[in-house]
């Protein structure tokens, strides 16, 4: 099945969960309060965290079984149940982990009203059971994936990402928004995914065959997951220390302002994360040039089709947000938006590289290059939340997400074919930014530049586009 594809099916399916989103945020802040809205962001957040407990099996699994495309049933299978053992375990120790440090977080650091934190600490139980589901739908998932089965994967993370997102507002609509319930229904969304790639994953990977525990196969998972075990507990501190700092400095009311911008500009991400998913088994399975050119392709794909939908987002986010949030919190949170979206629109071309370095079996560079960055991180983010505030912590992550770019991509090989073309859509997008904070949309002024500076992005991304990929666009417009 072709790369092109299973990144569609990717696409499609985190559709849903982006339409849904836009629908319930308003109605969550309306059920439960910009507050507890907070809170629920940093509850998720943890579990998020700490569901990367994993060991990084869900990753190593991918990559085993991919490799093992055309080894037979019996091997395959002692792969994913030699991970799910391993998995269970790490799960469960996370679990242990979890409890005393949300019961710390929530009761010492968290800024919040007393009847809040209580309902929080009341919830903890629930949030560290939700951490060993959490593992273990990572590794049913990436042995899917190993196998390309993107369909699945799909429509059971559309499935449950339906239920997860409308089972705690039904809660709160009937039952009122006490954290402990809206905690339970989401986790019950959980556990109805994990059930159902667990009945995908006996039909198309152990094909029926019964628990065999293989040691090598453990040294090869562990020896691969480490690494991506630690890239995955680094690479989301750096994606959500910003509002964890917010919270204790600032409040949470603070946390909701800056997680409502956050999380419009963070679903950019989708599109590389769904190439990325796609093009990870065929890495995997290639070796030297034709890893590098599957990987120069993406990234120069990525650079046509990425910018113009980000420089049109720049410019409407603040009507948009006006109507989804209210003037009064459209306003706080549009310019932060307009400068996350720019951070998440320079993280997607370091998606490439990092993914090419684990495919390539050096997951080791990724984590020792993102610890590397996580002292001076921490100290802009400091000082720029002092000095500038909100608009402060967004500055800071974007010049993180630059500098991701740069550092992956000069350990994948010093590949940067692509720089004068992202440095080209860059200054466009700066200059939207600045446009639309001068002019704001619909000004007329503002509504003229979007067009003038859209028509040029779109004719620069339609000049650079692959060969190949324009071609095949020129057929399908002819039919």
């Amino acid at each position: 099945m072709s790369v092109s594809r299973n990144t569609g099916y990717n696409l499609l399916g985190a559709a849903v969960p982006i339409a849904l989103a836009l629908v319930t945020v308003p109605a969550y802040l309306h059920l439960v309060g910009v507050e507890r809205y907070g809170v629920l962001a940093i509850a998720w957040l943890l579990l998020g965290y700490f569901g990367l407990f994993d060991l990084g099996l869900s990753r190593a699994t991918a990559h085993r079984i991919a490799a093992q495309r055309d080894a037979s049933g019996a091997d395959r299978a002692a792969t994913l149940w030699t991970a799910i053992a391993v998995n269970l375990a790490m799960g469960l120790l996370g679990a242990l982990v979890l409890w005393p440090t949300s019961l710390w977080y929530f009761s010492t650091q968290f800024e919040a009203a007393a009847a809040l934190k209580a309902e929080m600490i009341a919830a903890v139980p629930l949030l560290a059971f939700s951490v060993p589901v959490a593992t273990m739908t990572g590794v049913l998932l990436g042995a899917l994936q190993g196998r390309e089965r993107f369909v699945e994967t799909n429509i059971i993370s559309v499935t449950s990402t339906t239920l997860f997102q409308l089972l705690p507002l039904g809660v709160a609509w009937f039952n009122g928004p006490d954290i402990f319930w809206l905690l339970l229904a989401g986790l019950s969304a959980r556990i109805v995914a994990l059930a159902a790639m667990w009945r995908s994953c006996r039909r198309h990977v152990t094909g029926g065959h019964g628990f065999r525990f293989d040691r090598d196969q453990m040294r090869k998972l562990i020896g691969f997951g480490g690494w991506v075990a630690l890239t995955a507990m680094i690479a989301p501190l750096l994606v959500m220390v910003d509002r964890f700092v917010i919270g204790a400095l600032v409040s949470a009311a603070a946390v909701a302002i800056y997680t409502i911008p956050s999380q419009l500009a963070q679903r950019l991400a989708v599109i590389p994360v769904a190439l990325g998913n796609a093009l990870f088994p065929r890495l995997s399975a290639s070796k030297g040039e034709e890893q590098a050119a599957l990987a120069v392709k993406a990234s120069r794909t990525l650079a046509c089709l990425l910018t113009l939908p980000v420089l049109g987002g720049i410019f409407l986010l603040d009507p948009f947000l006006d109507l989804w949030v209210g003037h009064q919190l459209g306003a706080q949170a549009a310019p932060i938006g307009k400068v996350l979206l720019l951070a998440y629109w320079a993280n997607a071309f370091a998606t490439m590289p990092y993914v090419r370095l684990q495919a390539a079996g050096r997951p080791d560079r990724v984590a020792k290059l993102l610890m590397f960055e996580i002292p001076p991180y921490l100290i802009v983010l400091y000082f720029a939340l002092d000095r500038f505030g909100l608009l402060g912590a967004a500055l800071a992550f974007m010049l993180r997400c630059i500098a991701d770019y740069f550092v992956l991509s000069y350990a994948a090989g010093r590949e940067f074919s692509a720089i004068r073309l992202l440095a080209g859509n860059l200054l466009l997008l700066s200059a939207a930014a600045f446009l639309s904070i001068a002019f704001p949309f619909p000004d007329l002024i503002g509504a003229i530049s979007m067009l003038l500076l859209a028509s040029v992005a779109a004719a620069l991304g339609w000049l650079n586009l692959p060969t190949d990929i324009r071609i095949t666009l020129l057929r399908k417009i002819g039919r």
